[in-house]
C-alpha cells in the first residue's frame, strides 16, 4: 500500500442465504407517511446527513470496474488500477454539492482464489490515491454459487452502504455499468443511471431507467436533477389559493403528488382540478383543500367534442375559485394552453406551466423539462420554477393520507401475500390473462397467497386469473379498497398502470410487467423496491400505443412466471408455506440481464466481477 495512503473501510458480507438481514420497511423516506402541514416529529429512521445534500439524494454508490477505473478481470495488482476519463474531476463535483459516496462491488475473485484480502486492500487503497476518499466501501467477496444477499443483483450492498452513510436507498443513485447494477439498485428502491461499456449487453441499456455515457456526464444529471428541485427564487411569503391541475387519470394524479406537497406547505389553500378519472386518487393525496372534478376534452385518451356551453361553464366555475395563481401539471405529450387561456378568460394573474410551444401572454412561468426525466420530478421542478419546495421534513416520494386508506379485508388473512392486478385502462400495458393465470399458479405452488385485483369491468378476467389458487377480489374494490388491500402486501405484481403508483405511495415493494411503450425510467415505480420484466428492447418501445401495434403482445406473453417468483424472492418476499411441489431451482440472473424472451444468462460481464 502506498504510504501515507488510508486503507479504504471495506464491508464484506458472510456467505450463505439471507445476509445480510431483510431491511424493508425502513424503505419509508423520513415523515413521507405524514401530511405536508402536519409536524414532522422525531420519528426519523435514521439521523439526517451531516452535510447538506439536495432533495432527491444523500448519496452516490458507485460500482468500481467498468464505472471508475477500467475493467481488468480480477485484478488484484495495484499498478493495473486506471481511472477512466474524467472521473476524479466528477466525484469532486459530487463531494462538492455534499453528497456522500459509496462503492459496491462485487469481486468474486477472492471466492476463487485468484487474489487475496490484501490484494484487494491495495488495489481499492490506489483506487481512493487517484479518485479521492470514499465515504463508504460495500465489498461482495463471494462468486455466484454462494446464495449470498450481496452480491450483485441481489441488494443486500445497496442496503448495507445506504445505512452506513445515514441514509435510505431511496435516497441514493447507483452509478453503474451493466445490468446487475440496474437490478441491484431497484430492488433497493435506489436510483440507477447505466454507463455503458463495451461489455454492457444491448438488453441492459434498453431496460436501464436512466442512461448516461460516462460517469462525468450521470454526474451532470445527477446534479441536474437536484438543482433543479430548487426554486431559484424561494418565496418570502406564502401564496394565498393556489389552483394545481393534473387532469388525468388515477396514476397522473398520484405522480404529482408530491408536487402538490410542495405548493401546499408555502400556500393557504389549495384547489386540485382534476378529470373524472383522476377523482379518486385526488382524494387520497395530503395537502388538498377542494377538488374541482371537470373533464378536459384536449387531455382526455377518449375525449368528448367541445361543448362551448361546458366551456363557459369551467370558465365561470374557475373565475368563482378567486385563485390568486395556477400551476398546470401534465404529462410531456400534453398541452397546459388550452387551459392557460381559459384560466386568463378567468382572470388568474398568474400561471405557470411546462410548455415547448411559445405561450405568448398565456403563461407567467413557461418551464421546460429534459425528456425521461421522472414524472414525480418533472412536476416538482415546475412547482420549484413556480417559488415552492418540499419542506426540510418531506422527500419527494408518493405519499396517501393514512386516513383516506380502510384496513385491509378480514379475510386475506395476516399480511405477507403477493397481490396481482393483471387489467388496466390501457390495452398495452396490460398482462396478458394467460400469463397472468400461470402466475398465479406459479407462485401459489411456491407457497405464496395469492391475490387478484380488478375494477368492476374486470370481474371475469380477474375470476380467469385467481382460478382456484388464488383470491379473487375483481370488482370488489374502488381505489381507496385497493390501497387497503395493498397495506398488507409483500409485493404487487402489475403493469404500468395505476396500482403500480399507489404500491409506491405505501412503500410496497413492485414486480412491474413493464410494456416499453413509454419509457421506465419516467413512469415506472417512483423510490420503491421494483424490478422490472419483459422485454424492453420490444417494437413497441416508445411507441405511446394504447393498444398493442405487434401481433401476440411480445414484449410480455414472452415472459416466464418463473422470472416473476424470482423477481418476488429478490425482493425479499417471503412464502407463506412450503412449496406445493419440487422444481427447478429459480435465480436471479434472470432479473438481471436476459435475452428479449426474458430468460437467464450470466451476469458477469465478461470480466468475473
Amino acid at each position: 500500500m502506498p504510504a501515507g495512503v488510508p486503507r479504504p473501510k471495506m464491508m464484506f458480507t458472510p456467505p450463505g442465504p439471507g445476509n445480510p438481514p431483510p431491511v424493508r420497511r425502513d424503505q419509508d423516506e423520513p415523515d413521507q407517511r405524514r401530511s405536508a402541514r402536519v409536524d414532522p416529529g422525531v420519528d426519523r429512521p435514521f439521523p439526517p446527513p451531516a452535510r447538506p445534500a439536495g432533495v432527491l439524494f444523500d448519496a452516490v454508490l458507485l460500482d468500481r470496474d467498468g464505472t471508475l477505473v477500467e475493467d481488468v478481470p480480477y485484478n488484484g495488482d495495484p499498478e493495473k488500477v486506471r481511472p477512466l476519463p474524467g472521473v476524479r474531476e466528477a466525484l469532486d463535483r459530487l463531494r462538492a454539492a455534499g453528497l456522500r459516496l459509496g462503492v459496491v462491488t462485487n469481486q468474486s475473485g477472492l471466492a476463487r482464489g485468484l487474489f487475496g484480502a490484501a490484494d484487494l486492500a491495495r488495489v481499492n487503497a490506489r483506487v481512493e490515491e487517484l479518485l479521492g476518499p470514499f465515504d463508504d466501501w460495500q465489498v461482495c467477496p463471494h462468486d455466484d454459487r454462494a446464495g449470498c444477499r450481496c452480491r450483485k443483483p441481489e441488494p443486500g450492498m445497496v442496503y448495507a452502504a445506504s445505512g452506513a452513510l445515514g441514509t435510505v436507498p431511496a435516497r441514493c443513485v447507483l452509478v453503474g455499468d451493466i445490468g446487475a447494477d440496474m437490478v441491484a439498485a431497484g430492488a433497493a428502491g435506489a436510483g440507477a443511471i447505466l454507463v455503458p461499456t463495451p461489455v454492457t449487453r444491448p438488453e441492459e441499456i434498453a431496460a436501464a431507467p436512466h442512461v448516461a455515457r460516462d460517469l462525468p456526464a450521470a454526474v451532470t444529471e445527477i446534479l441536474r436533477r437536484q438543482n433543479a428541485l430548487r426554486p431559484t427564487t424561494p418565496r418570502r411569503d406564502r401564496a394565498g389559493t393556489v389552483l394545481v391541475v393534473r387532469s388525468d387519470s388515477a396514476g397522473d394524479v398520484l405522480v404529482t403528488g408530491p408536487a402538490i406537497r410542495a405548493v401546499a406547505a408555502g400556500a393557504r389553500k389549495i384547489v386540485l382540478l382534476c378529470g373524472p378519472r383522476g377523482r379518486a386518487a385526488a382524494d387520497l393525496l395530503p395537502g388538498i383543500d377542494e377538488v374541482v372534478e371537470w373533464p378536459l376534452p384536449w387531455i382526455d385518451g377518449d375525449p368528448q367534442p367541445v361543448d362551448p356551453d361546458d366551456m363557459r361553464h369551467l370558465t365561470d366555475r374557475l373565475t368563482r375559485l378567486g385563485a390568486d395563481e395556477a400551476i398546470i401539471f401534465t404529462s410531456y405529450h400534453q398541452s397546459p394552453l388550452p387551459l392557460a387561456l381559459l384560466l386568463r378568460v378567468a382572470g388568474v394573474p398568474t400561471i405557470h406551466a411546462i410548455s415547448d410551444d411559445y405561450p405568448g401572454s398565456l403563461l407567467d412561468t413557461r418551464h421546460r423539462v429534459p425528456v425521461g426525466v421522472p414524472e414525480p420530478e418533472r412536476a416538482l421542478s415546475l412547482a420549484a420554477a413556480a417559488g415552492f419546495a418540499l419542506p426540510d421534513h418531506d422527500g419527494p416520494g408518493l405519499r396517501l393520507r393514512p386516513d383516506a386508506v380502510p384496513p385491509p379485508p378480514a379475510e386475506l388473512g395476516g399480511p405477507g401475500y403477493v397481490v396481482l392486478h393483471p387489467g388496466s385502462t390501457v390495452q398495452a400495458r396490460a398482462c396478458p390473462p394467460d400469463l397472468a393465470a400461470r402466475i398465479v399458479r406459479v407462485l401459489a405452488e411456491a407457497g405464496h397467497r395469492v391475490v387478484v385485483t380488478g375494477g368492476p369491468h374486470e370481474r371475469e378476467l380477474t375470476a380467469l386469473v385467481a382460478g382456484d389458487l388464488g383470491v379473487d377480489l375483481g370488482g370488489r374494490t374502488g381505489l381507496a379498497g385497493l390501497a387497503a388491500v395493498l397495506t398488507g402486501a409483500g409485493a404487487l405484481v402489475v403493469g404500468n398502470t395505476g396500482p403500480a403508483h399507489v404500491a409506491a405511495a405505501l412503500g410496497v415493494p413492485v414486480v412491474s410487467l413493464f410494456a416499453p411503450t413509454v419509457p421506465y425510467g419516467q413512469w415506472g415505480p417512483y423510490r420503491v423496491p421494483a424490478v422490472r420484466l419483459g422485454d424492453a428492447g420490444a417494437p413497441c418501445r416508445d411507441t405511446r400505443a394504447t393498444s398493442c401495434p405487434v401481433a401476440g403482445h411480445p414484449c410480455l406473453s414472452r415472459l416466464d412466471p418463473a422470472d416473476v417468483l424470482a423477481a418476488v424472492r429478490l425482493l425479499d418476499v417471503p412464502a407463506d408455506r412450503p412449496p406445493a411441489r419440487t422444481g427447478p431451482t429459480v435465480g436471479v440472473a434472470a432479473v438481471a440481464a436476459g435475452p428479449p424472451v426474458g430468460r437467464a444468462v450470466t451476469t458477469s460481464g465478461g470480466s468475473g466481477r
